[in-house]
């Protein structure tokens, strides 16, 4: 907690204008200068509190991702969901939709693409059900990307073309107080299940055979959880574009310090996200003249950070 609320103060303090802690606490208590006011109420906060709400979705729908489907390098775009998200987006912005029906459409669409990876899912009867929903959310994935490939096609090279681009890289540049609260009810109302039901969630990593026999329908909690994720994973690409690797990586990152279990992971992965990402979105912002997208950034990082952590399991598990 203490980590997040420094990287907090770092990503309200820096920018192109910077402000001190004490300008920071003299406008939080009502006064200030009114140039430092604007900065920290209209961008500076909206954008930090942003920033923290995407790591901490992120981070969390890939904690549930990994524990649901046994698998460490199951991320929250597993069923398709960013691309789906990413598609809607574009075709908003190949229409000349406004900023929030951009958004709205990021969202619709990323939520009817695991919609559809269910149902075809659930219409296929064949092999285990858990690897029918994966390939079908492949196969669905591959889709969408089919159709973004598509729309850039289509897109107007001057205007459109480098608007889509610089979206898909992820970005919170431009971001106001509305589109946060516009993204805020639909990431807590997927998380809220996953932290009441956390400890059973938990038992789900042990197989679907214990689950059902402590009293647990394995398949019903599964389907909520990837209801769950969706939610969260579908608002935060919404908002911010689509940005890799923070539900990969922070999750692993999480476990250095809980172990496996789910209810403790799932809280440590939330604060852990959301710091990491304000200090990327601050990194993004600062480092270059011209803004950093942050689906580079996050590879940058993680990658390596994840070469790292397979490197650290690969130690453990030959001891």
């Amino acid at each position: 907690m203490l980590g997040l609320i420094a990287a907090l103060l770092v990503g309200a303090a820096v920018g192109p204008y910077p402000l001190s802690l004490r300008q920071i606490a003299e406008v939080l208590s009502g006064g200030g200068e009114a140039q430092a006011q604007t900065v920290l109420w209209n961008i500076r906060l909206p954008r930090v509190f942003a920033a923290a709400l995407v790591g901490a979705a992120l981070s969390a729908a890939g904690a549930a991702y990994q524990t649901v489907f046994r698998n460490p390098l199951v991320s929250p775009d597993i069923l398709g969901v960013s691309a789906g998200a990413g598609f809607g987006a574009v075709l908003g912005i190949l229409l000349g939709l406004p900023v929030m029906a951009i958004q709205m459409a990021g969202f619709g669409a990323g939520i009817g693409t695991v919609a559809l990876v269910m149902l075809l899912s659930l219409s296929l009867r064949g092999g285990g059900q858990v690897l029918v929903l994966v390939l079908c959310g492949i196969a669905v994935g591959a889709l969408a990307g089919a159709g973004i490939s598509l729309v850039k096609l289509l897109a107007d090279p001057e205007q459109q073309l480098p608007a889509i681009t610089f979206w898909l890289m992820g970005s919170l540049a431009g971001i106001k107080r509305p589109d946060v609260a516009a993204a805020l009810p639909a990431i807590l109302l997927g998380l809220a299940p996953l932290i009441a039901l956390r400890w059973r969630i938990g038992i789900l990593s042990l197989g679907d055979d214990e689950a059902r026999s402590m009293g647990i329908e394995a398949g019903r909690l599964r389907l909520l959880v990837i209801a769950c994720a969706t939610l969260m994973t579908s608002a935060s690409v919404a908002m911010a574009g689509v940005i890799g690797w923070i539900g990969l990586m922070v999750p692993h990152m999480a476990r250095l310090i809980t172990g496996p279990r789910f209810d403790r992971l799932l809280p440590v992965a939330m604060l852990t996200g959301a710091g990491f990402m304000v200090l990327v979105d601050t990194a993004a912002r600062t480092i270059a003249v011209m803004e950093v997208p942050l689906g580079i950034l996050t590879a940058v990082l993680g990658a390596p950070v994840f070469v790292w952590l397979l490197t650290r399991g690969a130690k453990s598990w030959a001891e």
